[in-house]
């Protein structure tokens, strides 16, 4: 991590953010260095997060959670965004059960292991990631023949911005990726013996 912007320690961090915390820590075993790196800021971390779960966590969106991973590492990659591609990589491996796609999208997702759909998915958010001044409507147009409607296009914009946004701030701040998520999604979860 950067000197300059080092990471927050636990026990410094607000009592709703450190619970927040704790809980992504007893699920994955690990604290993800995004959640001590915005948390220098606690009103920030509160709108990041809000924002993050009202878009990757939606109930109602068509798009599956492997697809909005794919947006994430395929726009992150093109954004040259390590941690970004690295954390969601794992996520993207875990949801999709294929521990190589999030290496296929993140190098070339035109030739990565996925549908027309997603591929279409693809081409609009890189778009929207570099020329979002030049989408038009037949960039809509090419994405209902594959079952997206006008709400899952806003997703994939929404997206696609706002990790942008999140890639610069990595970027720029010097965010490093947790060793944990290298590995994450690559091998099969050891078998517990049955007693």
């Amino acid at each position: 991590m950067s000197k300059r912007y080092p990471l927050m320690e636990l026990q410094d961090v607000p009592a709703d953010i450190k619970e927040r915390i704790v809980l992504i820590q007893e699920k994955s075993g690990f604290v993800p260095n995004v959640f001590l790196a915005f948390a220098r800021r606690p009103a920030e971390w509160r709108a990041f997060f809000a924002y993050h779960d009202a878009l990757m966590e939606r109930a109602d969106s068509s798009l599956s959670k492997g697809e909005r991973e794919m947006i994430v590492t395929a726009t992150s990659a093109a954004n040259h965004c390590l941690y970004c591609v690295v954390a969601h990589g794992a996520l993207l491996r875990i949801y999709e059960k294929k521990p190589r796609i999030a290496d296929q999208i993140a190098i070339n997702y035109r030739k990565a292991s996925i549908d027309p759909r997603q591929k279409a998915m693809l081409d609009f958010a890189m778009k929207v990631s570099s020329q979002s001044h030049a989408i038009e409507e037949a960039d809509f147009e090419r994405l209902y023949p594959h079952g997206f409607d006008d709400e899952d296009i806003w997703d994939i914009i929404s997206i696609t911005a706002f990790f942008g946004m999140s890639n610069r701030i990595a970027n720029a701040a010097g965010f490093a990726p947790n060793p944990e998520f290298y590995l994450m999604g690559r091998m099969p979860r050891p078998q517990k013996p049955i007693e």
